[in-house]
């Protein structure tokens, strides 16, 4: 292998390294396009990893999260292996499929604010983060299958900042661990939900509440974006039903738990991916 290959087959197992709830570069993708989508992964993971990584302090966070934007703006280089090997394989990909380098600095500018932003008090800042840390994934994948349409990216969006919100309740333990929380203020203050009480590990039915009302935000949006996944062709398609599916079927099991995520925070196991894999190919028109 050369060193463009070696390179993208390090973003390759970056992304086989890491869970997620939505398929990545998976056998869904047609296989062209499957290392392009593994490079853009692993520098957005990678980013994230930096503006969450506990044991560093803000300053240092800071740094390495402006270094990452320095190398994306920089001259491909060419040293092995990692990280240098994201940068080498995404500089080849933006180049071949002449990406916007706007939606990279927006994921950044994302990461960036995690680290010194740690509350929201209304729906409308929650929903800019997400335009900025999940809706660029979305609109990149559609530039690399070749789609330039206003009507895709909008129902792109709808899903990828759905799945973004999903991640968020999935999460709210592991978050406010870090001193985060995503729920906008305008929805706990609504419902009487004292944030302190996620110090003990509970969640109460006015929490319970709060996070019901985020739920059933984020179901709209998952079916404002429905429509993305017919409007794409070929390996695509079911690449963003199994997405769109694997998004609602973790809403489905927060809700069914009460949004306890204290005690279990739901995955997709075979079960889950079996009924997945079944509704993806049986898509209900």
């Amino acid at each position: 292998m050369n060193a463009i290959e070696d390179a993208y087959a390090a973003c390759q197992r970056l992304a086989q390294s890491h869970y997620e709830n939505f398929p990545v570069a998976s056998r869904l993708l047609p296989a062209k396009l499957r290392p392009h989508v593994a490079a853009i992964y692993a520098f957005a993971r990678t980013a994230d990893d930096f503006a969450d990584e506990p044991g560093r302090g803000v300053e240092e966070r800071l740094r390495l999260l402006a270094e990452w934007k320095e190398r994306l703006h920089s001259v491909p280089g060419s040293r092995l292996p990692d990280p240098d090997a994201i940068f080498l394989a995404l500089h080849d990909t933006i180049e071949r499929y002449d990406l916007p380098v706007e939606l990279f600095d927006d994921l950044l500018d994302a990461f960036t604010q995690d680290v010194t932003k740690t509350s929201y008090a209304t729906w409308e800042e929650v929903l800019d983060y997400c335009r900025r840390s999940a809706n660029p994934v979305g609109r990149l994948v559609l530039r690399l299958s070749g789609y330039r349409r206003d009507d895709l990216d909008r129902a792109s969006d709808a899903v990828c900042t759905a799945l973004q919100l999903t991640n968020f309740w999935q999460d709210l333990a592991v978050d406010w661990s870090r001193g985060r929380l995503y729920v906008p203020e305008e929805v706990w203050r609504r419902h009487a939900a004292n944030p302190e009480i996620l110090n003990h590990g509970q969640i109460t039915r006015e929490w319970a509440a709060a996070l019901g009302d985020c739920a059933d935000r984020t179901r709209r949006l998952f079916a404002a974006g429905r429509s993305v996944c017919d409007g794409v062709s070929g390996r695509l398609r079911f690449e963003l039903r199994a997405t769109w599916l694997g998004g609602v079927r973790i809403l489905d099991r927060l809700q069914a738990a009460g949004f306890d995520v204290h005690h279990a925070r739901p995955k997709l196991g075979a079960s889950d991916a079996l009924m997945v894999g079944c509704k993806t190919l049986f898509w209900p028109r």
